[in-house]
């Protein structure tokens, strides 16, 4: 049987390297684009607005998405596409494993690279930073500034485009169910797209304070959207005034069905005007059999303080919920626990990282359990149901961040700094967690931070689940910001630099590495014999 491989990848843009696996087809379409709806005319950039009007039925799409009257509690889309990448971190549980792809040790020297689709715009951020989705024979894909592409999976050119309003806090992304894309479009307005055309068919306006904004990749399960805000920042610091809140949008309307404020206090820890904090960064994970949300909630502000309050004196006491992880009802959004990995974080050292949920045998007992990261440096395990910690493990360089402030009139470097630790997505498989480490110092005083320059290194480390015992390190010499995503007997990561590179995950041997043409800081995709890079 004669193997092809090729890649996607978005350099400024969005670029597809892909594997085609087939003796009589050198198409690589995903066995669910089968049901894929017929194109519509591609379009080009500079984008067009897509606005809310009707259709005429001849120029609707002859295959287009029928909304059921009873929506399921998982989306059609996500279900039927579930070999593919119909989700942030490709399943509820937010494992980010595939093993429905062709790729592995054996073919990933053949990859080649298809077709690039390029991003018409940038912020200071960059262009890309959310993960595409693959979903019936499409990529879906938001870039920064909040435009949002509909493009052929085979060929890369785009099917439908419409026009962000504005960036939003950043990240961001799509979510995709029930015959809609769902996205922010600017740092205040949430919307909800017709997936066959990407018209608007409705428009949330989130009331925020003007130091506060929509900052996520959404997820949508049981006819919600799933969504956070999180504190505006200037000159790297939180604005005052801005706290983060989870919401959870009726998918039909757009109307908010419940609310989840990340900070307990309603005037900000005693000082409104000066503090800020929370928000979860990253989406959720769902148990679908529990009905549980699992967040990792950002720092409290501002850090490590200010002239007049140096070391967070203006918030005093654990400054809840911030860096913790969260359970919540996903019908009600009643908190069911909490755990805060660091009290009266001076630090800005988020617990944000999406946790993964798994079932490991821990002492004799089979346990669910939802293991969290963040810019703490540190990964833990704990309780699915009550959120006791089952084991923690710090994984990359550590300095000075066990101090509580830093004493007046002194300079402290701290590892891990407010860019470095866990940053972006871990990935799990076969009892093994794979884990994202950019070793990045910051230098504060008891009322200011700096971060030298980007100029670090990074580790991905392989974590046994059930102990948190490390089972190997691989070193980079560069920032491991791609996230980690499990294919067959290899993990694939990425450096800010710009080259992806894929290991043996059993031991962490570089077999493969790729070039981009641009620097790397957005998760990727898998999708049959495809990989899908967004870069710029």
């Amino acid at each position: 049987m004669q193997l092809r491989l090729r890649t996607v990848m978005v350099c400024v843009a969005l670029t597809s390297f892909v594997l085609a696996c087939s003796s009589e087809s050198t198409s690589s379409t995903p066995a669910a684009a089968a049901q894929q709806p017929v194109v519509v005319t591609p379009g080009t950039v500079p984008v067009p607005v897509a606005t809310a009007r009707p259709v005429p039925a001849t120029a609707m799409n002859q295959n287009e998405c029928v909304p059921s009257p009873s929506p399921e509690e998982i989306p059609p889309e996500v279900a039927r596409n579930s070999s593919l990448w119909p989700l942030p971190n490709r399943d509820y549980a937010s494992a980010r494993a595939n093993f429905d792809s062709n790729i592995s040790s054996d073919t990933i020297d053949r990859l080649e690279e298809v077709w690039t689709f390029d991003l018409p715009e940038k912020t200071n951020w960059g262009a890309a930073v959310s993960n595409p989705l693959v979903i019936d024979g499409v990529v879906y894909f938001q870039d920064l500034p909040s435009n949002i592409f509909a493009l052929d999976f085979d060929t890369g050119k785009a099917i439908w485009n419409h026009r962000g309003e504005g960036p939003s806090v950043a990240p961001n992304g799509l979510a995709v169910g029930y015959c809609k894309i769902f996205a922010a479009v600017s740092a205040s307005e949430f919307e909800a797209l017709d997936i066959d055309t990407g018209l608007t068919l409705w428009t949330a306006e989130i009331e925020l304070t003007d130091h506060e904004g929509i900052n996520i990749q959404p997820i949508v399960y049981d006819g919600l959207v799933y969504l956070s805000t999180a504190p505006r920042s200037e000159k790297g610091l939180y604005l005052g005034d801005g706290v983060g809140i989870i919401y959870a949008l009726d998918q039909e309307t757009g109307d908010i069905v419940w609310s989840f404020n990340t900070v307990d206090s309603d005037d900000i820890w005693g000082n409104r005007e000066v503090n800020s904090g929370g928000g979860a960064w990253f989406p959720a994970s769902i148990d679908t059999e529990r009905g549980l949300t699992y967040w990792g909630v950002g720092n409290p502000g501002p850090w490590p303080g200010t002239e007049e309050f140096p070391n967070g004196s203006s918030r005093p006491g654990p400054n809840l919920y911030t860096d913790s992880v969260i359970a919540l009802d996903h019908k009600t959004g009643e908190l069911v626990w909490f755990n805060q990995v660091r009290p009266h974080d001076n630090f800005d050292l988020d617990f944000h990282v999406t946790p993964i949920l798994t079932t490991e045998r821990i002492n004799g007992q089979d346990r669910d359990i939802a293991i969290g990261a963040g810019k703490t440096g540190t990964v833990h395990a704990f309780d699915a149901d009550t959120g006791e910690e089952l084991w923690v493990t710090a994984v990359g360089i550590h300095q000075n961040d066990d101090l509580t402030e830093v004493p007046i009139g002194e300079s402290v470097v701290v590892y891990p700094g407010a860019l470095g630790g866990v940053e972006t997505f871990m990935a799990y498989a076969e009892g093994v967690v794979y884990v994202p480490v950019m070793n990045l110092p910051t230098t504060f005083t008891a009322s200011s931070k700096k971060t030298e320059s980007l100029d670090g290194t990074g580790i991905l480390v392989a974590i046994e689940a059930d102990t948190g015992d490390i089972l190997w390190e691989t070193e980079f010499d560069d920032l491991v910001v791609g996230s980690a995503t499990v294919v067959n007997d290899l993990v694939i990561t990425s450096v800010f630099g710009g080259t992806v590179y894929a290991l043996n995950r059993a031991n962490g041997e570089i077999v493969w590495s790729y070039q981009a043409s641009a620097g790397l800081n957005a998760p990727l995709a898998v999708a049959g014999d495809t990989i899908i890079v967004p870069a710029g």
